[in-house]
């Protein structure tokens, strides 16, 4: 198995098209080509995770969190991270990175952090939006039924339960090859016209590079007139953050010291109590201050994130809770779910857990 077919049951799971712009995810370090040994799965690549990579003889480290996020510009391992990048290449060692791409997938971080606290009918908190593609080309009419076939085995022409593809009849018209046309239709200096249509696919974003490669591959003209255009949609199933119930309401405090014990964390910082019950409980795991507005209008009892700053908790507004639990805390069980997705996926094959505690922050 190679590291490029890991990085396609990846995809399945968290396409890397739908992670934030500004996150840097995907193969960061190796060569797609090469032949998998073993997988080392972690929340982040530090040293000591190289070590232990090498030491199981895993030349793929699936982490989290990317190592390398801003550009470096030189390598004399003066920072950590220019160290950790310069052990991987020394023992070929590939490092891919998954971030927020699963952070946004319907069943990923935040699924994980539901999935702990048993909520029940959970929602996307912020759905991501523009996640659709149109492709409008045109063909002749003999061949059009056959590219159209192709385009859905791709991956086009089905979003949700629904099938999105048209002939239209109003494209239809005429197109007369030039004699000078490589390859050529019929005798030099015979007149050929031939009646072509329109047709129109939607597709999910992720899947534009397929699409495309199936119009090239099976349409009969040298230069294909197409356009791919972003429609306006909001996605129900990718996008930030996860909002849920509790199978019966807690009591603030009883609840707080659930969270506390099930994320083992050293401290939960919280706003002020409100003196009514916990049911509704929005989640987002990580950096999460700019979801608390989305926490608030979806009618959250508590919003559980991270990173949280003096006076973030200030916008709490007496309408929730909110409650940083930390960052590593939040983040945890995100290797596991990674271990347990590709276990299913790749059987037989050396997937390993990381048995290493990256958490940077200690608690007295």
């Amino acid at each position: 198995m190679q590291i490029k077919e890991v990085i396609q049951h990846l995809e399945e799971l968290a396409p890397i098209s739908y992670a934030e712009d500004f996150d840097n995810v995907g193969l960061l370090v190796g060569n797609k080509n090469t032949t998998v040994t073993g997988i080392l799965v972690t929340l982040d690549t530090l040293e000591h995770i190289v070590d232990e990579a090498i030491e199981n003889n895993c030349n793929l480290i699936i982490s989290f969190h990317p190592i390398v996020f801003k550009g470096i510009k030189k390598f004399n391992g003066t920072t950590y991270v220019e160290r950790v990048v310069m052990k991987a290449i020394k023992h070929d060692i590939a490092i891919f990175a998954i971030h927020t791409a699963l952070d946004n997938s319907f069943h990923g971080v935040n699924d994980m952090i539901c999935e702990q606290l048993n909520l029940l009918n959970r929602k996307i908190l912020i759905p991501q939006h523009n996640t659709i593609k149109k492709l409008t080309t045109f063909a002749p009419v003999a061949e059009a039924q056959h590219i159209r076939n192709k385009l859905f085995e791709a991956g086009a022409g089905s979003i949700g339960n629904y099938d999105h593809c048209s002939f239209s009849t109003e494209g239809k018209g005429t197109f007369r090859p030039s004699d000078k046309a490589s390859p050529t239709i019929g005798k030099k200096g015979e007149t050929h016209t031939e009646t072509e249509t329109q047709i129109q696919v939607t597709f999910p974003k992720h899947t534009q590079s397929r699409v495309l490669k199936a119009l090239f591959t099976h349409h009969s003209y040298e230069e294909v007139a197409y356009e791919v255009t972003t429609l306006e949609n909001t996605n129900q199933h990718i996008g930030m953050g996860m909002i849920g119930e509790l199978e019966e309401e807690m009591e603030e405090k009883e609840f707080l010291r659930l969270i506390k014990k099930t994320f083992k964390t050293g401290c939960i910082k919280h706003s002020a109590l409100l003196g009514k019950p916990i049911k509704k409980v929005a989640v987002l795991g990580g950096s999460g201050s700019f979801a608390i507005k989305n926490a608030i209008q979806n009618n959250a009892d508590i919003f559980i994130t991270s990173d949280l700053k003096y006076h973030q908790f200030y916008e709490a507004e007496n309408r929730l809770i909110i409650a940083d639990i930390g960052h590593y805390e939040s983040e945890q069980y995100t290797k596991n779910l990674i271990v347990s997705y590709l276990r299913k996926k790749i059987s037989n094959f050396a997937i390993i857990l990381s048995d290493k505690n990256t958490n940077p922050i200690q608690y007295l």
